[in-house]
């Protein structure tokens, strides 16, 4: 049975190569896995406003609501040099799973792995649950 690694890695490279990211060339691709395993795949979008770019996870995330899920178990961001998300697509997925997985991928080396978590990624998460 493939993990978690072996199912994102690969799908987060491949959908970087459709990145939209004609300002800041810096191409982004996700991949999450639901808690049913399925893999949704997510690239950032870039905007001539900048603040509309949409990143690559939160994407990814939103394809899964879209289709259902509210539970993600695991996520990787495949960037050129292994780059971790920024705080808002950190905040953003702790709304689906606190603790998942995450991979952080170099797209140019893409032995090159950083597996953490996402609690680990940010401490303290926001949550409205009391």
């Amino acid at each position: 049975m493939p993990t978690a690694a072996d199912q994102l890695i690969p799908a987060a490279i491949s959908a970087r190569q459709n990145a939209y990211a004609p300002y800041s060339k810096f191409l982004v691709g996700a991949a999450v896995l639901a808690e049913d395993g399925t893999v949704f795949t997510g690239t950032n979008v870039e905007n001539a406003s900048y603040g509309l770019t949409i990143c690559a996870e939160r994407i990814a995330a939103g394809a899964a609501v879209a289709a259902g899920h509210r539970q993600i178990k695991a996520v990787a961001v495949a960037t050129k040099g292994a780059a971790s998300p920024c705080g808002a697509c950190r905040q953003f997925l702790a709304e689906f799973g606190g603790a998942m997985q995450v991979f952080l991928v170099d797209a140019d080396k893409p032995d090159r792995i950083v597996e953490t978590s996402l609690d680990k990624l940010l401490p303290a998460q926001f949550d409205l649950k009391l």
